[in-house]
């Protein structure tokens, strides 16, 4: 259980962000904003989350209902999985093969995690905690890509609920032991690196040691530096090839950009932590309370190992984009879900603090339309559902995975390798039938 420990910190949390909003001509949009962020809170903790809320039991123990016994119109939800069924991805299966036509083609861009070929265009609704409606291959095990990023915050936030982090605005490099890779023999002539570092600070520079956990988790550190055999300036190239390796850094904070070499970096960061596997801490705390199937697995890289106390422990990927990733189904996919949507409770545990779900549910100052990774927000500026709640959000993944999470209609929709753009149809469908 959550300790009473927790109820300070979020005081003092709540406190900082009022604090942070200076009271000046040039900032009146931005308090605007804040107070719609309050309201949208707001909703979502008074949606309907009472005792009584219904969860499902161990892995394929979910009950049914149709939707017009959760007052939902039927005809509504057969064109929103017809919809989804039409709107099938069109990249290969073979998602390798899919990889070597995308980020594959960047430099160093080789696949260094499995990849798997997935199945068919798949998806589940649930209103009010029962299954109204399921197509596909719902218990086949997929790679869902960047969907593992909220699964890598959330052991995070577990550190953080019993005290293994103090602060997220802390400085990651005050928590970092020295990194041990676990490297194949260079061979014998040792004289022939004598001066190399055989471990690592990877905070050490002047610009990374200013980077906090909030940085990591909001993608806004600009983190500089090459994890894995994968420099960070390599991934999701953009500007003039000349300044690709030497532009000035961005102040921590200030710029959001996505980034899978900083997402593993944070992967390594809460290894080193937790001195234990990831997905050890995801199946013991978060998959097994929720009863999810024993079949998903967390994948890292064939370079990801290193040793913390004696032991070789492989840091996991935090989305897939070289291999890796979480491979799980669409109905452990949707377990997750609902307990976002339960705000970290599943029955009577509080698996997830509630203080944690507002942080991750809270707008990052650079990209308003994003929380903690991967957590989405639909209250930006230019929401990407619109038909959608402002108080809504979303795990995103590239395939286009998609976790859809919506207090105020008490609804959790997963759909799986469908075209991003029909992320809104979707959705849409659904929501007129609730109306």
């Amino acid at each position: 259980m959550i300790g009473q420990s927790l109820i300070k910190k979020r005081k003092i949390w709540d406190l900082r962000c009022i604090l942070n909003f200076k009271l000046n001509f040039n900032q009146m949009n931005m308090i605007k904003k804040f107070t719609g962020v309050l309201i949208i809170v707001f909703i979502i903790q008074m949606s309907g989350f009472g005792q009584d809320s219904y969860y499902p039991g161990s892995w394929g123990d979910w009950e049914k209902k149709s939707p017009a016994e959760v007052g939902v119109n039927q005809n509504a939800i057969d064109e929103a999985v017809k919809y989804a069924q039409e709107n099938e991805s069109e990249s290969p299966r073979n998602l390798e093969h899919a990889h070597y036509l995308g980020f594959g083609k960047e430099p160093f861009g080789d696949a260094v995690g499995p990849h798997k070929t997935r199945g068919d265009q798949t998806g589940i609704i649930i209103k009010d905690g029962y299954i109204i409606a399921e197509w596909g291959e719902p218990y086949r095990v997929d790679m869902t890509f960047s969907v593992s990023k909220s699964f890598l915050s959330s052991t995070v936030g577990l550190a953080y609920d019993q005290g293994l982090i103090r602060d997220v605005h802390e400085k990651v490099q005050s928590y970092m032991g020295p990194v041990l890779f676990a490297e194949a023999s260079r061979g014998p002539n040792k004289a022939d690196y004598m001066q190399d570092d055989k471990v690592h600070d990877l905070f050490a520079t002047e610009h990374n040691s200013k980077i906090t956990w909030n940085h990591l988790l909001r993608q806004t550190s600009d983190w500089e530096g090459t994890l894995f055999g994968k420099p960070e300036w390599a991934d999701r190239l953009s500007g003039e090839p000349k300044e690709w390796i030497s532009r000035p850094r961005k102040e921590p904070g200030s710029v959001f950009e996505y980034n899978d070499t900083r997402v593993n970096l944070l992967a390594l960061a809460a290894t080193n932590i937790w001195r234990k596997p990831l997905p050890k801490i995801l199946r013991e705390q978060i998959m097994d309370p929720i009863g999810a199937s024993p079949t998903w697995r967390w994948l890292g890289y064939e370079n990801s190992w290193v040793v913390i106390d004696g032991e070789y422990i492989q840091v996991v990927s935090g989305g897939g984009h070289w291999g890796g990733g979480m491979m799980l189904s669409a109905r452990d996919q949707a377990r997750f879900g609902y307990l976002t949507l339960r705000r970290g409770k599943w029955k009577n545990q509080q698996i997830l603090s509630d203080e944690w779900v507002s942080m991750a549910l809270t707008p990052t100052e650079a990209n308003d339309g994003y929380g903690f990774m991967n957590w989405f927000l639909n209250s930006g500026e230019n929401p990407r559902i619109p038909s959608a709640p402002k108080s809504s959000f979303f795990h995103l993944g590239a395939g286009t995975n998609m976790v859809y999470v919506d207090p105020e209609n008490d609804l959790v929709i997963v759909a799986r390798w469908i075209k991003r753009q029909a992320m809104d149809g979707i959705v849409k469908r659904v929501l007129e039938g609730i109306k």
